[in-house]
C-alpha cells in the first residue's frame, strides 16, 4: 500500500510491481497515478535502479565536477539551445518558465540578469542523431563513458515500468501504450552540481540555483543527495512551495508537460525549483554563511522526436473537453528551450 505522504508528496513502494499479481499492479498503478493527479510528484522506493549503481553514479558525478574547469571545457555544451549535451559551466544555462519567442531578445536578457549558479553535464543515447553526445577524452576520466551509458539504459528500464503503471492508471487497455512512443533514444541523463555560494546572495535573489519551472517531457526521474533544496509547488496553494526532503536511494518522479497534455490535464506538470539547502557553519575567515554543495541526477524521459502528442480519449468526455491541440515532441522541446542557452560559448 502507499506509504503516508511526506510534505504533501506521497510515497509508493514499487517492490510488488514486477513479480506481483494483477491486483498488485493495478493497486500500484492507481497509487502512482493518484499522486501524479493530485501533486504531480511522487517518491518511488524499490524502483529497480540498484542502490550500489546509484552510489557509483554519484561518485562519478563528484569525480567529474572536481576536475579543473579547463579540463571540463574539453567537452563544452554547444552554443544555442538545440543540442543539449556536454558540460554547462556555471551561468551558462538560465532555467525559465517563460516561452521566449523569436526576436524577444530583451526578455531573454532580462531573465539572465540573475544567473543560475550550477554546473551540469548532459548525456544521451549514443544513437540519438539530433543530439549527439559530447564526451571528455577517455584518459581524462577513464571508465566514465562506459558507466554512464550503462546507467542511462538502466534508468530507462525503470522508466519503462513507470510508463506502464501510468498507462494502466489513466485507464488505457494497452499497458505498453506509452512505450510505443518511447524507444529510450531521446531521453537525457543530467549530472548536476550546485557549488557552495553565499546564502545571503540566494535569499536576496542576487543569484539563483534553479528558478521555478515545469519539465518538458513525459516524466522525470530524480535521484538527489542528502543536501536538500528541491521544492515543489503546493497542489492547493499556488506560489507556496514545500520541500521534497531527500529520502535515501528513493526516486522522485514527476509529470512533465507532454504527459500532462496527453492526459488532458488529468495528471499535473507541477512547478518546482531548487533553493538554498541547509547552511554549513560560518567560515572562520569572513563569517559568511555558505550553502552546502548539492549533487543531483535527473533522468528526463521524452517521446521520440516525431511523436505527435494528442489528448487521450480516456481522458476526455463532455465534462473534460480537449484542452490541447496536437503537438510534435521535437517542436515543443525547441520552443521550451529558447532563451535557456546563449548563442556563443565561453571564451
Amino acid at each position: 500500500m502507499a506509504i503516508p505522504k511526506q510534505d504533501s508528496i506521497p510515497t509508493v513502494d514499487f517492490s510488488s510491481w514486477s513479480q506481483g499479481s494483477t491486483d498488485d499492479k493495478k493497486r500500484i498503478a492507481r497509487e502512482v497515478t493518484e499522486a501524479c493527479r493530485r501533486v504531480g510528484f511522487v517518491y518511488i522506493i524499490n524502483h529497480g535502479v540498484p542502490d550500489i549503481l546509484l552510489e557509483e553514479a554519484f561518485s562519478w558525478s563528484k569525480k567529474l565536477f572536481d576536475l579543473p574547469l579547463e579540463t571540463k571545457m574539453l567537452a563544452p555544451h554547444p552554443p544555442g539551445p538545440n543540442v543539449h549535451r556536454g558540460y554547462s559551466w556555471p551561468g551558462l544555462e538560465k532555467v525559465t518558465q517563460d516561452i521566449i519567442k523569436d526576436g524577444d531578445e530583451a526578455k531573454a536578457a532580462e531573465n539572465r540578469k540573475v544567473a543560475d549558479v550550477k554546473e551540469s553535464y548532459e548525456i544521451g543515447s549514443e544513437d540519438c542523431e539530433l543530439q549527439p553526445n559530447i564526451w571528455l577524452p577517455e584518459d581524462v576520466i577513464p571508465g566514465f563513458h562506459d558507466f554512464m551509458q550503462r546507467f542511462y539504459w538502466k534508468c530507462f528500464a525503470a522508466a519503462r515500468e513507470l510508463l506502464r503503471a501510468l498507462a494502466i492508471g489513466v485507464g488505457l487497455d494497452d499497458e505498453d501504450f506509452f512505450l510505443h512512443f518511447h524507444s529510450g533514444e531521446n531521453n537525457q541523463l543530467r549530472l548536476l552540481h550546485y557549488p557552495p555560494v553565499e546564502a545571503t546572495k540566494l535569499s536576496s535573489n542576487a543569484i539563483a540555483r534553479m528558478p521555478a519551472h515545469s519539465d518538458w517531457g513525459t516524466i522525470t526521474m530524480l535521484f538527489q543527495d542528502e543536501c536538500g533544496g528541491l521544492q515543489v509547488e503546493h497542489p492547493s496553494e499556488p506560489g507556496h512551495f514545500v520541500d521534497a526532503t531527500p529520502m535515501k536511494n528513493a526516486m522522485v518522479m514527476n509529470v512533465g508537460d507532454l504527459l500532462m497534455r496527453w492526459s488532458n490535464d488529468f495528471l499535473k506538470s507541477t512547478l518546482h525549483r531548487v533553493t538554498a539547502p541547509l547552511a554549513q557553519d560560518k567560515t572562520p575567515m569572513d563569517e559568511k554563511v555558505m550553502t552546502r554543495p548539492r549533487y543531483s541526477i535527473p533522468y528526463f524521459v521524452s517521446p521520440d522526436p516525431k511523436t505527435v502528442i494528442e489528448c487521450l480519449s480516456v481522458c476526455t468526455d463532455e465534462k473534460r473537453p480537449i484542452k490541447y491541440e496536437p503537438v510534435v515532441q521535437e517542436e515543443y522541446r525547441r520552443m521550451r528551450a529558447r532563451g535557456q542557452y546563449v548563442e556563443t560559448p565561453a571564451s
